[in-house]
């Protein structure tokens, strides 16, 4: 079967198409007929080397992606899915066997759920992951109807999702976005979009500063401080003084954070999210009422994995970049929605 591959780590041309065997699933598991896998940052840092500590056990090629869609192609004993399922599922590429990006994946059924009749295919290999995070986000917080949520990034993949779930249960959602992108967070949800960038002054400011100076700007949107924020954007202690004292913060990655006057900090871990099936389902529910947009950006065959990284990189991808494994690509690039 075909596979993304990474031999080595390194910039975006070291992804390859590499053959391997096809996997046999065990019991409890399943084999899927990848229909599409998604290209998401762990993608980018696994393939980089800052990831080399989780990957230390197994030996290349390593195969990156972290959520998929297609059809159960075979069964182990103990499981409930039918052959011919169309299913999706979270994908842990920390394994001997690797990630999503491949004709064929074995993963836990416990990490895969039906896609419902109105969903497309191919559109739901953009929700696992990401949907799974930001559904994690809000049951860290916990947070009641009417609070104040601010989420950073709110336009990528993570915050969107983060906005819309919010906006579903009730939360008043704030978020930060460049001119171009404030019609689409007003879609997703936002009741007030703050603006990223502050009023041009001279020289651009150091990144630090521009996050400060976006706090600032959430709380002349929100004076007394919002009671929760999301850093999907990963800005660190400077957005904090958005944050009202002794509300709360989920961080996207691990890292030094020591928030101050009496703020809360809550780190994702998705891949230690309990019941992902019961997740998975209620927001493959929310994506067939159109609650949830899957919001893909581009169709690409996995020969394009390394244009994929370089473009997520580069920053400004509004949706998600989807490697597709049938034998039905037609080189289809829709725009994001």
């Amino acid at each position: 079967m075909r596979a993304v591959g990474i031999l080595e780590y390194g910039r975006p041309d070291v992804l390859e198409v590499i053959d391997r065997g096809i996997p046999d699933p065990s019991p409890g598991e399943l084999r899927i007929r990848v229909a599409a896998a998604a290209v998401n940052p762990t993608d980018l840092m696994l393939r980089s080397g800052e990831l080399a500590a989780y990957m230390a056990a197994f030996e290349p090629p390593y195969i990156p992606g972290m959520d998929v869609s297609g059809t159960v192609d075979a069964a182990g004993a103990g499981t409930l899915f039918a052959l011919g399922d169309r299913v999706m599922a979270f994908v842990n590429p920390f394994r001997p066997q690797g990630g999503a990006q491949a004709e064929y994946v074995v993963v836990p059924a416990a990490d895969t759920v039906l896609v419902p009749p109105g969903l497309d295919l191919i559109d739901a290999a953009g929700l696992p992951m990401n949907a799974l995070t930001a559904h994690q986000a809000l049951a860290l917080l916990g947070l009641r109807r009417g609070a104040t949520l601010a989420v950073t990034g709110g336009a990528g993949a993570l915050g969107g999702f983060v906005i819309e779930l919010a906006a579903h249960r009730g939360l008043r959602v704030v978020a930060e976005a460049a001119a171009q992108d404030e019609p689409l967070l007003k879609q997703l949800g936002a009741e007030i979009v703050v603006p990223r960038h502050a009023e041009p002054t001279g020289a651009p400011p150091e990144p630090h500063a521009a996050a400060a100076s976006l706090a600032e700007r959430y709380r002349t949107a929100v004076p007394e401080g919002v009671d929760a924020l999301v850093d999907a954007a990963v800005l660190g202690a400077p957005v904090l003084g958005a944050v009202r004292d002794g509300g709360a913060v989920v961080t996207c990655r691990p890292g030094p954070l020591a928030p101050p006057r009496g703020i809360v900090r809550h780190e994702l871990n998705v891949m230690a999210y309990p019941d992902k099936a019961a997740a998975l389902t209620e927001l493959a529910a929310l994506a067939c009422e159109g609650l949830l947009s899957p919001r893909t950006d581009a169709l690409l065959a996995p020969s394009a994995a390394p244009e994929a990284h370089r473009r997520l990189a580069a920053g400004g991808v509004r949706g998600r970049q989807l490697l597709v494994f049938d034998g039905a690509f037609d080189g289809r690039r829709p725009a994001a929605s």
